[in-house]
């Protein structure tokens, strides 16, 4: 989550540890040195939850290795793909595929090159954080105008998934609309020493394809981004009821400038956003610390209750629990503080780099740990990501109260955050946001057991499914199950543009793997069909042998988008009619 972009969700229900945590691992595990390695995301899964290994893992400290790197693994013909720092992606984006490849991680590419103050530019490595870089620029007296909310991200890494923030003002809030240029290292023929390094500027074509690119160009090695002078920001949040909410989704965000909304479907309220900026003179020192560090032993028991209420909980017991932690949220101030430590009401003022995104679980050591840490039995969640177009909105919320008003508190599965909307303009990249949209995320239980149903899937997979399919909507590329992306390229109308960057930067594919080709169109499908497929994500059902008639799950069509096919529980005992 990227990330999730998770956010605020992951509130624990008691009061919150203000220490330190336990750093999150590196995503690279190697059995001997650098050699006989695995890669996993942050949450110690990939959708289709199999183990994806590579034969050696680099480490590069300059762009003068780095070119090295790509070098050897260009001579031996060995796969390559890029380790973040975090490694946040959900899809299988950092996987080389097979066993013989080569993981190039940009951990120590982590520095800032340069800042230029009077022209409001400021050049990084690929691999640095972007708490790093906020507070970097901040001491420089610069913003990054807009980032994802969670800043455990790389900047190279949230380039390749087009990570964002909200925002329909200006150039809109995803960062890739903010670069001047980059560098990024490619495959060369043996005549160039088998790997070459682009400097791409802000009139150079092929920029529009690097800045949002899915890891299949290259490395980057070195990012320019254009900053603007330190402001501050006032944020409330204000709560309604949603009955003109298919008029405001699209007004709010032309009223506010960094504004979303947080749709509680299962009470029919609204959580509005009202976020701007503000004078620096403007008193108030405030902090987003919504992704602070969570005691282990309490975010166990956390999912030791979710396991229960799946297992063997009511409706109306889920909601209790749901309505329980939301209340707490909303007390706590959603993660905002107005000093740093507490909140004590609205507006919570503060500088840009202190607002616009959190994360204070990745320092420090002890027993607290991130939510989605995979070294505990924690939270294991869905983080499924898609984008509407802004001019439909009005008719897919529409849709969505009408599926909601079959059975409201179904929609309790989504938790406190609910349906969480971000604002998203249209983009200069080629794999970037076809148009203006409504950036959707829902956030909902996880077996950890494989071909385990969940409660209520069938009423959020028709909510998908009417979102991409019905109204035209695109995955995020770094979240979603495998399903979301069967057939989404085409909805990008300069996919092939940006595919003949690829074929001319990478004539044989290094950089390239079976996920990939599948993603863009070039080889393949990403949906994997098979037995019980449909409860994972990784297929549309279109048999029922795709859920889990075993446990009375069969695919069926959706309530009110007929279209849709989910997997609908139709009662237990199923199997013994047959």
């Amino acid at each position: 989550m990227e990330g999730p972009q998770i956010l605020l969700v992951l509130l624990v229900l008691t009061q919150i540890s203000l220490t330190g945590c336990s750093p999150p691992r590196d995503p690279v595990a190697c059995i001997d040195g650098t050699s006989n390695c695995t890669i996993s995301n942050a949450y110690g899964s990939f959708p289709d939850r199999s183990i994806c290994r590579a034969a050696s893992v680099a480490y590069p400290r300059s762009e003068q290795e780095l070119v090295a790197a790509v070098a050897a693994a260009v001579a031996a013909k060995r796969k390559v793909k890029v380790a973040t720092r975090y490694s946040h992606s959900f899809p299988k984006l950092a996987c080389p595929g097979g066993s013989d490849g080569t993981i190039i991680s940009t951990q120590w590419l982590n520095r800032t090159v340069r800042i230029d103050a009077e022209k409001q530019l400021m050049t990084v490595e690929g691999g640095m954080v972007l708490r790093d870089l906020i507070y970097a620029a901040a001491g420089a007296g610069l913003a990054l105008p807009h980032s994802p909310y969670w800043y455990g991200l790389t900047i190279g890494g949230l380039l390749g998934t087009g990570a964002h923030g909200s925002s329909l003002w200006g150039k809109g809030g995803a960062v890739h609309e903010y670069v001047m240029g980059l560098r990024i290292v490619t495959p060369a023929p043996a005549s160039q020493g088998f790997a070459t390094v682009r400097d791409l500027g802000i009139d150079d074509p092929d920029l529009n394809a690097a800045k949002v690119s899915i890891g299949v160009l290259g490395v980057i090695s070195q990012v320019t981004l254009a900053l603007q002078p330190l402001f501050k920001r006032s944020v409330s949040m204000v709560n309604c009821d949603e009955s003109d909410l298919a008029e405001q989704v699209a007004a709010w965000g032309h009223l506010h400038e960094f504004a979303n909304i947080s749709w509680l479907l299962y009470d029919g309220k609204v959580v509005y956003r009202q976020d701007d900026r503000v004078d620096v003179s403007v008193p108030g020192n405030g902090l987003d610390d919504g992704l602070r560090p969570y005691p282990a032993a309490e975010l166990i028991a956390e999912r030791v209750q979710d396991e229960r209420l799946e297992a063997n909980g009511s409706d109306a017991a889920r909601c209790s629990a749901v309505r329980m932690a939301a209340a707490q949220m909303e007390a706590l101030g959603y993660g905002l503080t107005n000093d740093g430590v507490s909140f004590t009401g609205y507006p919570v003022v503060g500088y840009q780099h202190r607002i616009q995104a959190s994360g204070r679980c990745l320092d420090g050591a002890g027993d607290d740990v991130c939510p989605w840490d995979p070294r505990i039995r924690g939270p294991f969640y869905y983080d499924s990501g898609f984008s509407v177009p802004l001019s439909r909105v009005p008719e897919f919320v529409a849709d969505v109260q009408r599926l909601r008003d079959l059975n409201p508190q179904a929609f309790c599965v989504l938790g406190t955050l609910g349906v969480f909307m971000r604002y998203v303009k249209a983009s200069t990249a080629y794999l970037g946001k076809p148009e203006d949209c409504i950036d959707v995320d829902l956030l909902y239980y996880r077996s950890y057991e494989s071909g385990t149903p969940r409660a209520h899937a069938d009423v959020i997979d028709e909510l998908e499914q009417m979102a991409l399919l019905k109204y035209g909507g695109v995955p995020h590329w770094g979240k979603s199950r495998n399903y979301a992306f069967d057939g989404a390229i085409a909805k990008f109308p300069r996919a092939s543009e940006f595919r003949k960057v690829r074929d001319r930067y990478d004539p044989e594919g290094i950089f390239s793997s079976e996920w990939s080709d599948q993603v863009l169109g070039i080889k393949g499908s990403p949906s994997i069909v098979g037995k019980g497929c449909a409860i994972e994500g990784l297929c549309v059902c279109s048999d029922d042998s795709h859920c889990a008639p075993e446990k009375g799950y069969l695919c069926r069509p959706g309530k009110v988008y007929p279209e849709a096919r989910v997997c609908a529980f139709v009662g237990e005992g199923f199997v013994d009619v047959l």
